[in-house]
């Protein structure tokens, strides 16, 4: 079972039904039924602080940072942007990746970036297996990561930033991937894959170092 977890913020049901339409068994989550989950997805649209207070109130920092090691996980646009520390727009994020969130530096073009964007797959990462696409963006913040390494693809909308970002099996999509046609499909598809290798049911013995489940 997928847990989409509910913050109050943006269509979450059509992030439901966009891993329905796939097979995927998918259930809007406040924090029940964490610990049961085989994925668990962060979408949201929005001011960020407003989402950090709900995360805090809902208590999902300490719950995530746990089940993080065992479960993968996908950050979507405002949900990429809260696995980070802080962001510029104000509040304390859920600090499951190291570094900040910073506004979009687009001068003479309008924000928020909204429309369709290339996306730019970096080999090995966690896009691999979708490869590069065009993918429909919502946002006037960018995820800015202390360590490099963790970028999984880039695009430019006045300036460069990632596209996508992964690290262990926290993984985060700048992009609407339910709003993004064949390329989205394949993102998600990419994420059920690793859920699929993760899954408790068939590896019951999980490590808790956060390496690859493959």
């Amino acid at each position: 079972m997928i847990a989409v977890l509910d913050l109050g913020i943006g269509n979450l049901q059509s992030v439901v039904w966009a891993f329905e339409r796939l097979g995927a068994l998918a259930r809007l989550s406040r924090g029940e039924g964490l610990d049961e989950a085989e994925g668990i997805v962060l979408p949201g649209v929005g001011h960020f602080g407003a989402a950090a207070e709900r995360a805090a109130q809902l208590g999902l920092a300490p719950r995530l940072r746990g089940l993080a090691h065992e479960v993968p996980l996908l950050g979507i646009c405002l949900g990429m942007q809260l696995l980070f520390e802080r962001s510029e727009e104000g509040g304390e994020g859920l600090a499951l990746l190291p570094g900040d969130v910073v506004r979009l530096a687009a001068p003479g073009l309008p924000l928020p970036h909204t429309g369709w964007n290339d996306v730019e797959a970096l080999p090995g990462g966690f896009l691999q297996g979708a490869g590069d696409g065009e993918a429909y963006f919502v946002h006037g913040y960018v995820a800015q990561p202390r360590n490099p390494a963790i970028v999984a693809a880039w695009t430019s909308y006045g300036e460069r930033f990632p596209a996508a970002v992964s690290q262990g099996r926290v993984h985060g999509v700048q992009f609407h991937p339910e709003r993004s046609g064949a390329y989205g499909r394949a993102v998600l598809l990419r994420f059920l894959e690793e859920v699929a290798q993760c899954s408790r049911s068939s590896r019951p013995s999980i490590s808790r170092e956060g390496t690859s489940c493959a």
